[in-house]
């Protein structure tokens, strides 16, 4: 650190700080409004004068030492760079607008397909060189969002995996419930973990506050909920256990209850539970339990982005399955921990509301348009964004785009003339949107 500070001269100096992690600091001096020369006073005054300055330049390092303290302990902004995650959120928010078409219309299938169809779409416009490593199925099995598909503008960079989930809660949608939401995440190429044939996994979820080497799918259900309590600093009466409703469950339940933790059981989407664990203030403690592999991975894509861990272990469903993990090399005794699951700090993440829940809101209908809730993460700034938006289907947008145009220009001035879905003519014409 360097200080320039004269106070008889007169003149405004600039002091620097520079580490090896923080870019410099600029921190301006203010200068005294009228200059004094000491050889123009008695030397008594003069003496008193210098010693004056003295403490002045004593009392500014100390201020700005303060000062460049107090900045380390904030954001480095001095290299802005690419948040992928606040362009994805574009493609969930579309995917999420399109099945909350089908909430409580009983087609689980129409809505997930339409989430599909959206989320493709949109997705070739975002600038990148993706492959999908977490999708819809095999390539025989789903016609697009199928695993090793690429996906992007057609851009070199950056190369990535994706990991996505049109409809997370497919059920929920057809049926009219909460916690469905639109999911995707993006990590550095050769990131992602690939279940390959194995769709289940035990999984083990907590939050940031939990030391993670201190539970484990190893230890027994008590030790995990003792030691969660303990890192929470609540008894363990008080511990929520997130899980699945399912069948399967049956013992872990009765073991959480033998153990006094509570218990919150969910119908479906367990990424948003896992979410909800890491979240502050959430009602839920940890999730526990068997559930999908590649909704594993995605949720490790959050929980690394907040601080949060999971574990999980692959889970085949028979013989068959088991057989053919094996054949393909993979582990079926081994804990897979976080860095398992998702390589690096590379990872962003978005998500999208469709139904509401405790996490995020759902889509809500409006004349002329819509509003939607997400949340955005990146691993390696840690930043964690709820994102409300409005969309007004008047405007020429990627997510105001009907899936039934087939010429995307074309229906971008149906809609500006106001013929589109959602039209501003006819009933309803004219009126304020809610925003």
């Amino acid at each position: 650190m360097a200080l320039a500070f004269h106070a008889l001269s007169g003149k405004l100096n600039v002091a620097y700080h520079q580490s090896a992690s923080w870019a410099p600091c600029r921190v301006a001096i203010r200068r005294p409004q009228v200059p004094v020369r000491v050889s123009q006073l008695p030397s008594q005054e003069a003496e008193e004068l210098q010693q004056l300055n003295k403490q002045h330049n004593q009392r500014a390092v100390s201020l700005l030492s303060v000062d460049v303290q107090n900045d380390a302990s904030g954001p480095d902004y001095s290299i802005v760079q690419r948040n992928l995650a606040l362009e994805l959120v574009r493609v969930t928010e579309a995917a999420a607008l399109a099945a909350g078409r089908w909430f409580g219309k009983g087609d689980k299938n129409a809505a997930d397909q339409a989430a599909v169809d959206m989320m493709r779409k949109v997705l070739n416009s975002v600038a990148m060189d993706g492959v999908v490593v977490i999708g819809e199925g095999e390539k025989d099995e789903a016609p697009m969002l199928y695993c090793g598909e690429r996906i992007g503008d057609g851009s070199m960079f950056p190369k990535v995996d994706i990991a996505v989930d049109p409809l997370d809660g497919t059920s929920l949608t057809s049926q009219g419930r909460n916690g469905a939401i639109s999911v995707i995440a993006v990590a550095e190429q050769g990131s992602l973990f690939d279940p390959g044939p194995c769709m289940y996994m035990e999984k083990l979820a907590v939050g940031p506050q939990v030391d993670p080497d201190s539970v484990s799918l190893d230890y027994s259900v008590r030790h995990n909920i003792k030691w969660v309590a303990k890192a929470l600093d609540k008894p363990v009466g008080d511990v929520t256990v997130l899980m699945l409703d399912r069948p399967r469950h049956a013992d872990l339940i009765r073991q959480c209850r033998e153990a006094g933790a509570r218990i919150r059981l969910i119908s479906d989407g367990d990424v948003a539970g896992a979410i909800e664990v890491a979240k502050a203030g959430a009602p839920v403690d940890m999730m526990m339990g068997i559930g999908g592999t590649p909704e594993g991975v995605i949720a490790a894509c959050a929980l690394k982005c907040m601080g949060g861990h999971i574990q999980g272990r692959l889970w085949p469903r028979d013989d068959k399955e088991r057989a053919a993990a094996i054949a393909r090399g993979y582990d079926l005794n081994k804990i897979l921990l976080m860095d398992d699951l998702v390589r690096g700090d590379d990872v962003f993440f978005a998500a999208t509301g469709v139904s509401d829940g405790d996490l995020l809101r759902g889509v809500r209908y409006h004349s002329g348009g819509a509003s939607t809730n997400s949340i955005v993460m990146r691993c390696k700034s840690g930043t964690v964004r709820f994102i409300e938006t409005y969309h007004k289907w008047a405007k020429p947008s990627v997510t105001n785009i009907s899936l039934d145009d087939s010429d995307d220009s074309a229906a971008v001035n149906r809609r500006m003339n106001g013929n589109g879905n959602g039209a501003t003519r006819g009933r309803g014409a004219g009126q304020r949107p809610p925003w």
